[in-house]
C-alpha cells in the first residue's frame, strides 16, 4: 500500500511537472513567434487599420500597397544587391581563411600548432579596440570601398576552432598516411580528401558567416559612405530609427495628404523587414540539420 501511495504521488507529481512545462513552452513560442508573426500580417495589412492598433491577430483590409511602394524605392534594391555580393564574396573569403587556418592547426606534425593556436584565442579575449581598426583599414585605403565589408572580418577564430576539432576528431591519421603513400602531398590530401569529407562543418561555418554579413551594418557605419555601396540592413536602420524613406520620391504612390504618408510610411517598415529575412529564412531549413553537429563539434575546444 505505501509503495503504491508513493507510486501515485510521483505520477501526480509528474503529471503536474507536465502540464506546467508544457504551459511553459507555449508561452515562449507565443512569446518569440507572435511577434514575426505581427510584422507578416502588418505588411499586408491596410495601412491605417496598422497605424490605428486594430491588427492583431489577423490582417485587416489585405493589400499590397507597402511593397509596390517598396519595389518603386531604388535605394533598396541597391541595397539588396550590395548585400548580396557582400554575403557571397565575403563568406567565400571567410571559407578560405578558415580552411586555411584551421587545417594546420590540425595536423600533429605541424610542430608550433599549440603556439599559433594560444596566439590566435588570445585575440577572442583582447582586441584592439574600435579607432586602432578603424586607422588600420584606413591605412590599407579600404574606407569607402567594398573591401571595407569583407577584409576586416575575413577570419573568425572560433570558426576556426570549430573546423579545426572537426579536422581532428572526423579526419583520421591514417587516411593522411594512406594519401601520402599514394604520392599526395598536404595540398592535394586538404583538397580531394579533408574538403569532401567535411562537407557538414563547411555548411554550418558557412551559414554563421553568411547570416553574419547579411545582418551586418555596423561594419557600413563605420567605413563606408558611399550610398551605392550600402547593404541592405543600413537602408532597414535608417528606416525603422529615422524614417528616412522618401515617400515623394516613390512612384505610383497616392500620397497628398502627411497623414496617409505616415501611415504607409508605418506598413513599410514591416514590409522592409520581411524582404530582408525572407533569404535567410529560405536557406536556413536546408542547413539546419547540420547545426546540432556543429553545435557539438563547437562545444569541444580541444
Amino acid at each position: 500500500m505505501k509503495n503504491n501511495g508513493s507510486r501515485r504521488k510521483f505520477l501526480r507529481s509528474d503529471r503536474v511537472f507536465d502540464v506546467v512545462n508544457v504551459a511553459v513552452m507555449i508561452f515562449m513560442v507565443i512569446l518569440f513567434v507572435w511577434p514575426l508573426w505581427f510584422v507578416v500580417i502588418a505588411s499586408v495589412s491596410d495601412p491605417n487599420q496598422v497605424w490605428s492598433g486594430n491588427v492583431i491577430l489577423w490582417p485587416k483590409g489585405f493589400t499590397t500597397v507597402a511593397y509596390e511602394a517598396l519595389a518603386d524605392y531604388s535605394m533598396i534594391w541597391v541595397g539588396y544587391r550590395n548585400t548580396i555580393i557582400y554575403t557571397v564574396v565575403g563568406t567565400l573569403v571567410n571559407l578560405v581563411m578558415t580552411v586555411c587556418a584551421a587545417y594546420p592547426l590540425s595536423r600533429k606534425d605541424f610542430m608550433p600548432r599549440n603556439f599559433f593556436m594560444v596566439m590566435f584565442m588570445i585575440t577572442m579575449y583582447f582586441g584592439g579596440g574600435l579607432i586602432p581598426t578603424y586607422l588600420v583599414v584606413n591605412s590599407l585605403n579600404l574606407i569607402n570601398t567594398p573591401w571595407a565589408m569583407v577584409i576586416p572580418g575575413a577570419c573568425s577564430i572560433y570558426n576556426v576552432i570549430i573546423m579545426r576539432t572537426y579536422f581532428i576528431n572526423s579526419i583520421p591519421h591514417s587516411l593522411q598516411e594512406a594519401a601520402e603513400l599514394d604520392g599526395a602531398n598536404a595540398f592535394q590530401f586538404l583538397m580531394k580528401v579533408v574538403l569532401p569529407l567535411s562537407k557538414p562543418i563547411i555548411a554550418v561555418v558557412a551559414l554563421y558567416y553568411a547570416v553574419g554579413h547579411w545582418n551586418d551594418f555596423y561594419t557600413a557605419l563605420l567605413y563606408i559612405n558611399d550610398q551605392d555601396l550600402l547593404p541592405l540592413q543600413s537602408f532597414l536602420r535608417d528606416i525603422l530609427m529615422s524614417n528616412k524613406m522618401s515617400l515623394n520620391g516613390m512612384q505610383g504612390l497616392d500620397a497628398a495628404a502627411a497623414e496617409a504618408k505616415m501611415q504607409l510610411s508605418q506598413t513599410l517598415k514591416y514590409s522592409v523587414i520581411i524582404v530582408s529575412t525572407v533569404p535567410v529564412l529560405c536557406v536556413y531549413p536546408f542547413i539546419q540539420k547540420y547545426f546540432v553537429k556543429g553545435i557539438m563539434i563547437g562545444s569541444v575546444k580541444g
